[in-house]
């Protein structure tokens, strides 16, 4: 199984798969011979021709309204003209991206709404002030000469095609309705040339064959076009986007953090602060005891100095936990190395890098080891693992890989999601390759920001 997470994955996956983890579809014919045929030809095909009808009369709409409202300015009523051809141009645009997803199954997210702080005037005044809508505008504009090139190019390549392959079938019509040979290839006032012999209509045929092949690839080349234009101009602005997820990403982020606190609270409650009342406890009954019963009281001395042992080692594992004091001192290397020590299965770790990154990705990377290192120990069943870590560019990547028996899925609430999940947080990428029966290998990628 192969899983992928983070901002860049959503839409990739490992090699060899599809989006519902299965193996992709085998075919016996290659691609260019079942283009022709294949439903995403027509879909597009069909947004091609649907494009033409809408633009003209998006086109029209457009340019009338919002002519009339730039004509208008001089008096009040140009202003809410404009604003209103602005919307029919945002209503048309979510025309466009419903069209665009049904038929080039293009995912495009809704721009925000235009929010005005109440009454109409208001309203007039943010669809004014969106760049949104003025892009929609434009979509409006360019739109309509580009649509009127594809149409035509691609009716032009599929009516010619198809009639030139099927001729063979169809040139009876000439003879027995038009009263001429076949098809008129050249002709003037001396001399005229048909295609009508039965090499002619094999070789128009095997044209016609060409054409019919080539056009879904000219179809497809005319709709990336169309997905530029789409993404571009109907589409929330890479502004609002990165907005949104950094929205998204503080709340992992303070999420973690509440979760870390409870964590930490609880380990002291549980752990070091109930052992240290007992220890309390116990001292106050040895110095009842320390007139009457010496002995007992030096036992109890005794037990307390081995409790506080236990809650020290115990404080130490916590703050290692919090921030290991190896990492700030020494770095990945031996923190890595200290982690892999504690490992129940051998681990070998290879850090090549130059310089230390900023503090907090290291952190990141520390912990990320740590959890990684933590999941072969309890659910692996692995005999060996190893730890690599190496910088590219301006990216930390890491990578952990044991040999145990695989399977390991990133469902909701895991461990491996949540850990996704914070690595998200930091512009970071987590990619799990696990099919069943091994080997594991999780490879996480954060920023440098050294």
């Amino acid at each position: 199984m192969a899983t992928a997470y983070g901002p860049d994955t959503r839409d990739r996956l490992a090699s060899g798969r599809s989006a519902g983890g299965r193996p992709p579809t085998k075919h016996v014919l290659p691609a260019v011979l079942r283009a022709p045929f294949e439903a995403r030809t027509w879909r597009e095909l069909g947004h091609v021709l649907l494009g033409l009808p809408i633009s003209v009369v998006l086109f029209c709409c457009a340019v009338t309204m919002v002519s009339l409202g730039l004509g208008t300015l001089i008096t009040f009523l140009g202003v809410p003209v404009l604003a209103a051809g602005l919307a029919v141009c945002r209503g048309f645009g979510a025309l466009e991206r419903a069209r665009a997803r049904a038929l080039l199954r293009l995912e495009v997210a809704d721009p925000a709404p235009v929010r005005g702080e109440g009454g109409f005037l208001s309203w007039v005044g943010a669809v004014l002030k969106s760049g949104v809508s003025w892009r929609h505008l434009l979509y409006a504009v360019l739109h309509l000469p580009w649509a009127v090139f594809a149409f035509v190019v691609a009716v032009s390549f599929s009516a010619y095609g198809w009639a030139a392959f099927t001729y063979p079938l169809w040139h009876w019509v000439f003879p027995a309705y038009v009263g001429v040979d076949g098809i008129q290839l050249y002709g003037d006032r001396t001399h005229q040339v048909y295609l009508d012999s039965p090499f002619e209509l094999a070789v128009t045929s095997g044209v016609g064959l060409g054409l019919v092949l080539v056009t879904p690839w000219i179809v497809r080349g005319l709709v990336a076009v169309d997905r530029v234009m789409v993404l571009g101009l109907l589409g929330p602005s890479r502004l609002a986007t990165r907005v949104s997820e950094l929205e998204s990403d503080r709340g992992v982020v303070v999420d973690t953090a509440a979760a870390d606190l409870r964590r930490i609270e609880r380990d002291l409650h549980d752990g070091a602060q109930a052992r240290l009342v007992a220890l309390a406890m116990d001292l106050g009954l040895a110095k009842e005891k320390l007139d009457h019963d010496p002995e007992a009281a030096a036992r109890m001395v005794d037990e307390a100095h081995g409790e506080v042992k236990i809650a020290l080692q115990e404080l130490r594992d916590l703050a290692r936990g919090i921030h290991p004091a190896v990492l700030t001192d020494r770095g990945l290397d031996a923190a890595l190395s200290a982690i892999a020590s504690r490992c129940t299965v051998p681990v070998d770790v290879v850090v090549d890098l130059d310089a230390r990154p900023a503090q907090a990705i290291e952190g990141i990377a520390y912990f990320t080891v740590s959890e990684l290192l933590q999941n072969v120990s309890r659910h692996a069943r692995a005999t060996r693992a190893s730890v690599d870590v190496w910088r590219t560019a301006d990216r930390l990547m890491l990578q952990v890989t044991d040999d145990g028996r695989g399977g390991a899925g990133g469902s909701a609430g895991g461990g491996l999601a949540g850990l996704a999940e914070r690595l998200d947080a930091v512009d970071g990428v987590l990619v799990v390759e696990s099919p069943a029966g091994g080997p594991t290998t999780v490879t996480a990628e954060l920023p440098w920001r050294g």
